[in-house]
């Protein structure tokens, strides 16, 4: 999480700082400040909570990582913000993002690609949903179906959203059921989207998000 930056530019030069909070447990035990001092794009120094001290990486930086040392007020501000404006800052916006969970858009449909030793694919999509983790899984008859099943990876759509794809190849068989099982943390159950031939691609797509709709209107309902 990098929580702030300063900038500041003249006569055609560029600097900037830049504070960064790090941390990946829920109760912040292993929060480390980062403070980079930065001159036209490089990197001339950085302060590192961890080590307790500047390291410069240019001979400019080298210089500025000594005098900061030896300014022992200003290294005890940085060795207190640790707690005074990473974890205070963390503790108010943290669960904003963290606990943020939106439901994915869920599609159904055939597709044709090459190669393969089956007639059919049936291709399983989830989009704009978050935080990344989620499961797509297929059923066939009510039992889980994992042979000829490709799936790619959580794709970033860059806006903190993601989409994923899973595809199932298979030969027709009369009275079957096929379907789409897709686990996330923005649901209370499994969405199971059941495979139709006989409807409308429009209409699968609206079925899908329709039902995933209906999980959202529960949990408001219970809340």
């Amino acid at each position: 999480l990098m929580l702030s930056a300063f900038t500041g530019a003249a006569d055609g030069y560029y600097t900037y700082m830049m504070p960064e909070c790090v941390y990946s447990a829920r109760d912040y035990s292993d929060m480390v400040l980062l403070m980079s001092y930065s001159f036209n794009k490089a990197v001339d120094l950085q302060y590192n909570s961890t080590v307790g001290k500047f390291v410069g990486s240019t001979a400019q930086g080298v210089k500025y990582a000594e005098n900061f040392n030896k300014n022992q007020a200003y290294m005890d501000q940085l060795k207190a913000s640790v707690d005074t404006f990473c974890r205070h800052n963390a503790q108010l916006w943290d669960p904003s993002v963290r606990d943020k969970s939106v439901q994915p858009k869920i599609t159904l449909k055939s597709v044709t690609r090459a190669g393969g030793n089956h007639p059919a694919i049936l291709m399983c999509s989830a989009y704009d949903f978050y935080p990344k983790k989620i499961k797509v899984s297929w059923l066939r008859n009510g039992q889980e179906e994992t042979s000829d099943v490709t799936s790619t990876m959580e794709l970033a759509d860059g806006d903190w959203y993601y989409q994923i794809h899973s595809h199932l190849e298979y030969t027709p068989k009369s009275g079957e059921k096929i379907s789409c099982v897709v686990e996330h943390a923005s649901f209370n159950k499994p969405i199971i989207t059941d495979w139709d031939p006989s409807l409308p691609e429009s209409d699968r797509n609206k079925i899908a998000i329709g039902a995933s709709g209906l999980v959202l209107g529960i949990i408001i309902a219970a809340a």
